[in-house]
């Protein structure tokens, strides 16, 4: 007799469904998964009987074939331990089998214990949308799985307390939704910052429009102050913001110890010694630095310092908001829309232009230097921003400056205008705008074409840069709240546009 139970699967961040078949046969015993399992799963044979004798119950002394299906995809992990055992116990009339309208995912110990799985968020609003009722996980995924919403979830903590269940002896509590916490306290505030106004004033355009920014100076300046206080400007994250961004975290198995949901946009702060792959993604389609500041910010620290081919992996996901990864285990697309910071020195030893002239570096080295940076990467940075150094009046100024409160006030106030703007489009922010909400929402009057068009001359701008350009000019106008784009919202833009990077000979 075969024995169905229903189960999901994950590929990427998309769930889907999967069907355990078991059928008992006659012959010698034995014990044989099929379905395109990976190395995990098989183990699951040796986790799946210990379990089964712990629990109290007699494991078929026959043939046990298990079919994964659909068969032709590939099934990796150790969360189809439990869809096993009950096929195996239904087959064999040990329970009786469960309603299509459960389904079952989790990790078995040798003694039933339940293990948490990676992914199980995206399974859970797979099983949403397929006409699952009630999922059961283990315990400590219960609250991840209860965000995805649209199904009951049951966390379980072993095999025993869920076959009670099952026979309608002792319920198991459903999983609550879980609340939101308080803002964290991140222990640092822009009003720690001395000085650099027009710079924090940068910080905020980019932050309220989810725009890309570059900070050139040299060492001591702040850029690095200034970078690691942008989480504490950005604006509240939606729903599906969450939703999308806690989906990565937990494939990349990222919310099973620890935080659960993704409350807060991620900052992202990689060393310049990572390599390709931890920038894009894994050898076992893990998700990459691009996926994991997703809806967030990636900070790159001493830009020129990365590799190059690590620097030019960010081209494609910048554009697209997407990167897809290619490895001997399959191929993968993940979602990668982020705020792109980063800093770098404006030279080698980081003094080139500063008024004390130590610095030692030669033109040619300078334009080296510089030239570790490509062209098509700086033109998809919506701001260039220098950050000079500090004066001495400024450091010993006691004067309170602004926080970070009153700052991520006025962001939320734009990003809810935004929010209204691109309503049912996908598009969260200004600096996602494509083609056609350009032409809708960043026209200009006669005195902004005469503007646009001297600076489109005079610096040399693309294509690209002039969209990005608007783009900085629609946020400065809903920090405003102006409904148009003025002259003077269009001449802050470009000014954060402005830096030089040639070097004179």
């Amino acid at each position: 007799m075969v024995r169905q139970i229903r189960s999901l699967g994950i590929s990427g961040i998309e769930g889907f469904d999967v069907s355990v078949e078991c059928a008992l046969s006659g012959g010698l015993p034995s014990f044989d998964i099929v379905g395109l399992p990976d190395a995990a799963v098989k183990e699951s044979r040796e986790r799946v009987k210990s379990a089964i004798k712990s629990c109290g119950r007699r494991f078929p002394p026959s043939r046990v074939t298990v079919n994964l299906a659909p068969a032709d995809r590939k099934k990796a992990g150790t969360l189809y331990d439990l869809p096993i055992l009950l096929s195996i116990l239904a087959a064999a009339e040990e329970i009786r089998p469960p309603e299509p309208t459960r389904a079952f995912i989790g990790e078995l110990s040798l003694s039933g214990e339940l293990r948490p799985v990676p992914g199980v968020l995206s399974m859970a609003m797979r099983a949403a949308r397929g006409g699952v009722r009630e999922l059961f996980v283990p315990e400590e995924n219960g609250e991840e799985a209860g965000f995805a919403g649209g199904v009951t979830v049951y966390p379980v903590k072993n095999v025993g307390q869920l076959l009670e269940h099952l026979a309608g002896r002792e319920r198991i509590a459903p999983a609550k939704p879980p609340e939101r916490p308080e803002r964290p306290d991140y222990g640092v505030d822009f009003s720690e910052v001395m000085g650099q106004e027009n710079v924090k004033r940068a910080m905020e355009v980019a932050a309220a429009g989810g725009h890309n920014i570059m900070l050139i100076g040299p060492p001591g300046a702040g850029k690095s102050m200034l970078a690691k206080r942008l989480p504490t400007i950005l604006p509240d994250m939606s729903r599906r913001e969450q939703l999308e961004t806690t989906a990565i975290y937990s494939a990349a198995g990222k919310t099973v110890n620890g935080a659960h949901i993704m409350t807060e946009r991620p900052f992202r702060s990689p060393h310049h010694t990572m390599s390709h792959a931890a920038m894009a993604g894994g050898a076992q389609l893990q998700p990459g630095e691009i996926s994991l500041a997703h809806n967030g910010v990636l900070f790159l620290d001493e830009l020129p310092e990365f590799h190059r081919d690590v620097i030019e992996a960010l081209r494609q996901p910048l554009e697209d908001g997407r990167v897809t990864i290619s490895r001997a285990a399959g191929t993968a697309t993940y979602p990668g829309r982020f705020m792109l910071v980063c800093a770098m020195n404006p030279c080698k030893c980081g003094w080139f232009g500063h008024p004390s002239g130590r610095c030692t570096c030669t033109p040619q080295s300078v334009e080296a230097y510089r030239s570790k940076v490509s062209g098509p990467l700086l033109d998809r940075i919506d701001m260039h921003i220098e950050v000079p150094s500090v004066e001495y009046q400024e450091l010993r100024d006691r004067t309170p400056a602004e926080p970070s409160a009153a700052i991520r006030a006025r962001v939320n106030a734009a990003r809810d205008i935004q929010r209204q703007r691109y309503k049912n489009s996908g598009v969260s922010c200004n600096a996602q705008m494509g083609s056609d909400a350009l032409r809708d929402y960043c026209r200009l009057d006669g005195a902004g074409e005469k503007l646009m068009r001297s600076a489109f001359e005079r610096l040399g701008l693309t294509a690209r840069s002039h969209d990005r350009i608007l783009k900085v000019a629609r946020t400065i106008a809903d920090l405003a709240g102006s409904e148009n784009i003025e002259s003077r919202h269009l001449a802050e833009a470009i000014q954060y546009r402005a830096y030089d990077f040639k070097v004179e000979k």
